[in-house]
């Protein structure tokens, strides 16, 4: 039975539209003195497009309540429509008798359109169900009233020609004279229920939106919007007729919406088009109010200057257009998602909040005003750093519950990844939406700010902890190569000297193989000592200074290496010995990256003073950094040198864009003294 079901509504989606273009034709040929004012209405429009879409969601889901209401409803439009021109075509030539027949068919086919679409349709969407029980009485109601008003104009008596619309009088075969001093009563009473029926029916689903959960919520959103916005045009309709033609563009809307709320709410967020649309009605109106206003006034105060007057208008709509705007967009932000709608009023607050306490207060601050702006259940932000290739949690903050499948956002400082942030689902009252991508694109770089210093705090403290392990171990090998080594072999120089001592004067040749060994045995002292010194600090920055020494570290281009070009701007001879190091000591470990990995063929090196800091940058055109690139043990010395200064160290490139590595080291108001030796001549 689905294929025959399928085949009916197919008949129907086709043989709506149809009737309704055969009633427009009828329409158009018709005497000008039985033509009708009103030959478009929203049941024209219902018969054009609520068929069609009904036919396709049955040959989706044939069970669906809502698409067979919507083909029954559309086919009684384009009935009304059709037998309504078919009336007035006989009635032309003379054939009142059969007019007076169509007429019932007319009836008979708004009554069936109005209530099944505007009564009937809102009432059981989107799931094909009444809210309650309750709700029968609703249902009741606008049968009743439909049913009633439909019979009264099956039985009413025929009017009297003088005030009739058309020539002639339509008879009415069916009529009750008797009827007659009850005619206006009966029909007060029947569109009282009529029009009672509707708000209710759009109630019905305002209060399905507010008890449901956030996916129902988005669900029923859809037609909401369409039936509310429907009843509104219509009742501006019956106030101003001239705006009926908003009604029936509306009415065009209805069953797309529906097709939306049943097929793809999950995509479209319905939020989203409220937003939108309020936006953009409201600057459609005020903005033309304040054009034709200005303009107005303009045109009263500079009498006969029309283009100015067009200027003047012009330039003073634009001056308000943006802060219009944003101003529409804050107010519907708070209509649809309450006091925190605002996205930068949540920025406002979080800064707040964030300069009150350390990074890990702050990290607390930041889950809460997100919790509270994505109106979700929970919030987790994860901040992740420690060795390459073993990345561990630096630390972690949760607010309510994320559930088990959270939305992960990641959180990226200046192209490095420094944490993540995972987002629960939605609270039930509201559901989730376009907005909560702006409070996203608008908070997140706050928390991955705060993700960023407590990075920094952890890697700081893990750099205070291993230089003074480092120093510790370097205080312990010293001690032991001068006293296991040095010292051992100033023991043996000793022993030495006096064994050469005592053999001078008994065996001079004994003294002289004593003393040549005593001569080895200096210079491997001496060696010894150089290693140390070495260890200490790069000999070249003494010998050479900071830019030769960066200089040598380039070194003459080579076929199978890059092209190294170094600048140097401003004076380097007095920065402080621990800077120089560390200068020297990234640009050594960045060249030395680029060779083994880069493959590139041109390397920039560039080192610039500046008052309070010192820069190095560079910069080469090999493959650059792989997106999902972990920190080796390279990039992670190159960040410790720099935060043990209290610098900034920064690696970014795409891939096959190249890599640049910039350094900033904070230098002191006051230069430090030269405190390098001074070479001896002479």
């Amino acid at each position: 039975m689905a294929w025959a079901a399928r085949a009916v509504t197919v008949v129907l989606a086709v043989v709506s539209p149809l009737l309704v273009t055969a009633a427009i034709w009828i329409y158009a040929t018709l005497p000008e003195e039985w033509k009708s004012p009103e030959t478009v209405t929203p049941l024209t429009a219902a018969g054009v497009t609520f068929p069609a879409v009904g036919a396709f969601l049955i040959a989706h889901r044939p069970r669906l309540k809502l698409a067979w209401l919507m083909c029954l409803g559309g086919l009684g439009g384009a009935v009304h429509d059709f037998c309504q021109a078919m009336m007035l075509l006989t009635a032309s030539h003379g054939n009142l008798t059969l007019a007076g027949f169509l007429r019932f068919a007319v009836y008979l086919g708004w009554g069936v359109s109005g209530l099944a679409l505007e009564m009937l349709l809102p009432l059981y969407s989107p799931d094909g169900r009444l809210p309650s029980r309750r709700w029968r009485a609703v249902v009741l109601l606008g049968v009743v009233s439909t049913v009633a008003e439909t019979t009264r104009q099956f039985i009413r008596p025929d009017p009297p020609l003088e005030g009739y619309l058309f020539p002639a009088v339509i008879h009415n075969p069916l009529q009750i004279p008797e009827l007659a001093p009850y005619h206006q009563t009966m029909l007060v009473v029947n569109w009282t229920g009529i029009l009672a029926t509707l708000p209710l029916a759009a109630l019905s689903m305002l209060l399905r939106f507010r008890g449901a959960d956030p996916e129902v919520r988005r669900q029923i959103g859809w037609p909401l919007l369409a039936f509310a916005g429907y009843i509104v045009f219509m009742f501006v309709g019956v106030a101003a007729p001239e705006l009926t033609w908003l009604s029936i563009l509306w009415a065009m809307l209805i069953p797309v919406a529906l097709l939306f709320s049943v097929m793809r709410y999950r995509l479209y967020g319905i939020d989203t088009i409220v937003s939108r649309t309020f936006v953009a009605a409201g600057l459609l109106a005020v903005v033309g109010g304040v054009y034709f206003g200005v303009a107005a006034l303009s045109s009263l105060l500079v009498s006969g200057l029309d283009q100015i007057a067009g200027l003047a208008a012009a330039l003073f709509t634009g001056a308000f257009f943006q802060p219009l705007r944003r101003t529409l967009q804050r107010s519907i932000d708070r209509l649809l998602y309450g006091p925190v709608g605002d996205p930068r009023v949540l920025a406002e607050r979080l800064v707040q909040e964030v300069r009150r306490g350390d990074p890990a207060q702050a990290l607390a601050s930041v889950i809460g005003v997100l919790r509270e702006g994505l109106a979700v259940q929970g919030v987790t932000v994860e901040v992740t750093g420690g060795e390459p290739g073993q990345r561990v949690g630096v630390a972690s903050a949760t607010s309510g519950q994320i559930g088990d499948a959270p939305r992960e956002v990641p959180l990226v400082w200046h192209g490095e990844r420094v944490g993540r942030l995972l987002v629960g689902p939605p609270t039930p009252r509201r559901f989730p939406a376009a907005h909560d991508e702006r409070v996203l694109a608008t908070l997140v770089p706050y928390a991955a700010d705060v993700a960023h210093a407590l990075r920094m705090s952890a890697d700081l403290q893990r750099s205070r902890e291993r230089i003074l392990s480092t120093r510790e171990e370097e205080r312990r090998r010293l001690r032991r190569d001068l006293h296991d080594g040095l010292g051992q072999t100033l023991s043996g120089l000793a022993m030495t000297i006096n064994m050469a001592r005592l053999s001078l004067k008994t065996s001079p040749d004994a003294a002289d193989g004593l003393l040549r060994e005593l001569r080895s045995g200096m210079d491997s002292v001496t060696g010894d000592i150089r290693q140390l010194v070495y260890g200490l600090r790069p000999p070249a920055l003494d010998d050479l200074g900071l830019a030769a020494a960066v200089r040598a570290l380039a070194g003459p281009a080579t076929p199978e290496g890059p092209v190294t070009e170094v600048s140097v701007e401003g004076e380097l001879d007095d920065l402080p010995a621990a800077v120089e190091v560390a200068v020297y000591r990234i640009a050594q470990e960045a060249l030395t990256n680029v060779r083994r990995h880069a493959n590139a063929t041109h390397v920039r090196v560039e080192l610039r003073r500046e008052p309070e800091a010192l820069r190095l940058l560079i910069v080469d055109d090999g493959a650059g950094l792989a997106p999902d690139r972990r920190a080796g043990v390279g990039l992670t010395s190159m960040r410790e040198r720099t935060a043990e200064l209290g610098g900034l160290c920064l690696v970014s490139g795409g891939p096959g864009e190249g890599t640049t590595v910039e350094v900033t080291l904070p230098l002191p108001a006051v230069p430090f003294a030269d405190t390098r030796p001074v070479p001896q001549h002479g």
